[in-house]
């Protein structure tokens, strides 16, 4: 029987899977608890290696995702590329496989496979003909590239990572990275924060809630008018 994920994203993201309170609040909590009062980008660490999740989110999964909300909250004098687009997928269904696997024989951690994961969500937002292929430099699991139709490319570096796993049954992790758009006719440069909170309930379910914040490149125009605030929230 297939394992299955149940994902809305955005202010609240809820996971079902389906085979396989602490007194003070983590600065990576407060942060979701704050929201959407975000002023500034997550304090995190530098990120090294690759992001490590508790065992039992390994194995192969299906999921079902859904937005469920977006924000631009500088509109209407700063809207990023793209975000009116989005809401043609408030509330809609996406379907894809993910799987996360130890990262080696002899290292049991358990890791997203980042090239079939990368793949198999940019396949079904974008559609097969978009999309040709993702890989993860083999010198560095931080970096991965999407190649998309008509020659476009989207760079993606995690510079920054934070996690709280002081929880048996809980999981936080935040990765902040630089993307770099490029395509024949111009190059689009921003940073994009992904906070997400797993809770396993039981073997069988866990929920989670998942925000996607887009911060503004200092090469980008209105940098200086958004400064370090988010321009568009998921």
């Amino acid at each position: 029987m297939k394992n299955t994920i149940l994902l809305n994203i955005a202010l609240i993201l809820i996971l079902f899977l389906f085979n396989p309170a602490e007194t003070g609040a983590s600065p990576l909590s407060s942060r979701l608890e704050n929201f959407p009062h975000w002023d500034s980008k997550p304090l995190l660490n530098q990120a090294k290696g690759d992001l490590v999740y508790p065992e039992w989110l390994a194995g192969n999964w299906q999921v079902t995702s859904i937005l469920v909300a977006q924000y631009a909250p500088l509109a209407p004098h700063i809207v990023t590329p793209g975000f009116t687009d989005n809401e043609a997928y408030l509330d809609v269904p996406v379907l894809f496989p993910v799987k996360f696997v130890p990262q080696s024989s002899a290292a049991r951690e358990i890791i997203a496979d980042r090239e079939f994961n990368g793949l198999a969500i940019a396949t079904a937002y974008l559609g097969k003909d978009k999309v040709k292929s993702v890989k993860v430099d083999p010198s560095n699991p931080n970096r991965q590239i999407t190649w998309l139709s008509n020659k476009r490319q989207l760079i993606t570096t995690v510079t920054g990572r934070g996690k709280d796993n002081s929880t048996p049954a809980k999981f936080i992790a935040s990765e902040l990275s630089q993307q770099i758009f490029r395509s024949d006719k111009s190059i689009y440069l921003n940073e994009v924060e992904t906070t997400t909170e797993y809770q396993r309930k039981n073997p069988d379910l866990i929920t989670a809630e998942q925000i996607t914040a887009i911060y503004l490149s200092p090469q980008d125009p209105a940098y200086f008018q958004a400064q370090e605030q988010p321009v568009a929230l998921y």
